[in-house]
């Protein structure tokens, strides 16, 4: 599978199993004991990292794991819990789709990134399309519960910021780091159990596997996914996936519980989905900072050619070269070739000549060393030394063979 979807997707494996909690907690966990599940779900599976891993922060970490942990449970499970008892659970899910937008405005100010107009544009298009799925007309409108999601998805959002912005401790995996959170998360949660719903709830069978499902799955497997996927994709691209949560459950509960979904529900489905997809779409490949084609151009071709169409004065002949006069003609009888030193390079070239030609390829380029139609153009004017010229008062008569 192409690593450019890969990542997506398995970052999508951690709304979806989010989008499980309504199901799970409606079915299966004991009622009217919110906090307290939110307790059970972080602190178990931080604890159960942190055995597996063996690692404590260090340094600034200890204050950047309780910042962290703070904003994605310790603050969003009592504010998330708040919310969902105070509206409807389609405007909850309303507000929590909200959170691209919201990231997409955190990234400018905390990481200098600029989101990309296709990923805004998607964020929009997710949010029209959960609204149609799970917002009802008789939604009541509760002016402290709306607070309340808005801090709550604020939040979260918030601690995926920053944890992009700070990355992790080097040599600890994702593992670790979501144990910290996971942690630290949960230690605050607690007072709060203890102060507002008093003992721990006694779960039966069924409540056991609920919670089971919720610390393993739902947050120590689906935490660790989604911050591995705020490493290495955009935090925007991270959120927008938030919207498959809500999904999930609206299928979950058409599938399971026999709840009915219209045909406005269907459209804002399919509406939310498509937008989803193409905000996971990568983005167009950029230049290399390589040239198309690492040819001299035109102005090195010129360059290179011009010495032997430039007449007289210009050329490797003009220059005093050791096959004619200043003119262009034969030499003169009883004058030596090559250079007034008499010291001609070999194949026939003198030294100015030779520095000319270096001279005027120098100004041509690297190109004009290299291009093979320039050294078969200058090779008249250019003798090598495979091949030496043949001056016109030397050449002898063709001889031909009697044989």
């Amino acid at each position: 599978m192409d690593r450019r979807w890969a990542d997506p997707l398995l970052t999508a494996v951690t709304p979806i199993t989010w989008g499980t909690t309504y199901l799970v907690t409606s079915e299966l966990l004991p009622p009217g004991r919110p906090v307290w599940s939110g307790v059970i779900r972080a602190l178990p599976a931080g604890l159960l990292l942190l055995a597996l891993t063996r690692h404590r922060p260090h340094g600034a970490w200890w204050w950047r794991s309780a910042v962290l942990g703070a904003l994605n449970i310790g603050a969003f499970f009592p504010l998330l819990f708040y919310a969902a008892y105070h509206l409807p659970g389609g405007t909850a899910a309303v507000l929590g789709a909200t959170q691209p937008l919201l990231v997409a405005g955190l990234t400018v100010l905390l990481l200098g990134e600029r989101p990309r107009p296709r990923a805004l544009a998607a964020a929009v298009a997710a949010l029209v399309g959960v609204t149609l799925v799970v917002l009802r007309p008789t939604a009541g409108l509760d002016p402290a519960g709306i607070a309340a999601g808005l801090t709550g998805t604020a939040a979260m959002g918030t601690g995926l910021v920053l944890t992009r912005r700070w990355g992790r401790p080097p040599g600890v995996g994702t593992l670790t780091a979501t144990g910290w959170q996971l942690t630290a998360g949960g230690l605050m949660v607690l007072p709060l159990a203890l102060a507002v719903e008093g003992r721990p709830p006694t779960p039966d069978l069924a409540g056991l596997a609920g919670y089971a499902w919720l610390t393993l799955v739902g947050t120590a497997l689906a935490y660790a996914l989604w911050f591995r996927g705020a490493a290495r994709l955009p935090v925007t691209q991270v959120s927008l996936l938030g919207a498959l949560s809500p999904l999930t459950a609206a299928v979950l509960g058409w599938v399971v519980l026999g709840q009915a979904m219209t045909g406005w529900q269907l459209a804002g489905f399919a509406v939310a989905v498509g937008a989803t997809v193409v905000g996971q779409l990568p983005a167009r490949p950029v230049g290399t900072g390589q040239p198309r084609w690492a040819g001299p151009g035109w102005r090195g071709i010129i360059a290179a050619i011009r010495p032997a169409a430039s007449g007289p004065g210009r050329d490797v002949a003009g220059a005093g070269g050791a096959n004619g006069s200043a003119t262009g003609g034969p030499p003169v009888a009883g004058r030596p070739t090559g250079s007034s030193s008499g010291a001609s390079e070999p194949g026939g070239s003198s030294p100015a000549a030779t520095r000319g030609s270096v001279k005027r390829a120098s100004a041509a380029g690297p190109a004009a060393y290299d291009s093979r139609s320039i050294q078969r153009t200058s090779s008249a004017v250019q003798p090598s030394r495979e091949r030496p010229a043949i001056s016109r008062s030397r050449r002898s008569p063709t001889r031909v063979s009697s044989s």
